[in-house]
């Protein structure tokens, strides 16, 4: 049983607002060392904010937030870029630059954070690339050049740059065709195994939800609004949580009809 001791992320009291718009407002959240966890929320819950104050890419109004032990809200610039080391973030659309080859872009992290010889960074960097299933050419291919799928993999493996221990992902499924989108949670599951990460994962796609989260957070009313597995989400007696894990969707997923 997992208990706090394990907990790697621990945000409390977060509060996110864009001018009087407030989309958090004292959201606490656990996430265990380990585990795959799944955000999940309505439109304008404020998933990616989430996982944009948590990675350091926004700074939120208030709260707290924890990883491996360090409050990152008030730790000095240096301790801050060293925690942040430890982790990757892969965005929906790959946010790869259009002007660097898949190569060039996975050694960006490592251009920026290590003194790496150039001949070690691009072993690396081919490495990373294999180890998300594309193909050596892949490896001199340019974003435009990519499919959808690959330009995903493509971002996954410059996540992977540095050998995280949490990766974040936003939407890593979305846009993919139903097989390509199982192949994607496949790679996500074996990674996070051999590698022994910790995923923390925005999505709405209920197949991955149920192939490789361990638990699901959802988000409402501008909090974490409850957490658990699967079999608990299907149990939350909450209009949008019954709608969203017993609708049509999660029918056809075959979801809607397990006890």
């Amino acid at each position: 049983m997992t208990d706090a001791r394990d907990a790697i992320i621990q945000v409390r009291g977060l509060r996110n607002q864009f001018g009087d718009h407030v989309v958090h407002d004292g959201l606490d959240l656990d996430v265990y060392r380990g585990e795959v966890l799944g955000i999940v929320g309505g439109s304008g819950t404020g998933k990616s904010v989430l996982l944009r104050a948590i990675a350091g890419l926004r700074r939120p109004q208030a709260g707290t937030v924890t990883v491996f032990g360090t409050n990152l809200t008030d730790a000095p610039d240096e301790t801050r870029r060293a925690v942040e080391q430890r982790w990757g973030v892969m965005f929906q659309d790959g946010a790869l630059f259009s002007s660097l080859t898949v190569r060039e872009n996975v050694e960006v992290p490592m251009r920026e954070h290590t003194d790496l010889s150039a001949e070690t960074r691009r072993a690396l960097a081919e490495l990373k690339i294999s180890m998300v299933g594309l193909p050596p050419i892949a490896c001199d291919k340019y974003p435009s050049e990519l499919s959808g799928g690959m330009r995903k993999r493509a971002g996954l493996a410059r996540a992977l740059a540095l050998d995280p221990e949490i990766v974040f992902l936003d939407e890593p499924t979305a846009g993919l065709d139903p097989i390509g989108a199982a192949d994607f949670d496949a790679l996500i599951k074996k990674l996070q195994t051999t590698m022994g990460l910790t995923v923390f994962m925005v999505t709405h796609d209920l197949d991955s939800l149920h192939a490789i989260c361990d638990r699901i957070a959802v988000l409402s009313e501008k909090k974490v609004f409850v957490t658990g597995t699967m079999r608990d989400m299907l149990k939350v007696d909450h209009p949008w949580v019954h709608e969203y894990f017993h609708g049509p969707r999660a029918r056809a997923a075959g979801l809607g009809t397990e006890g």
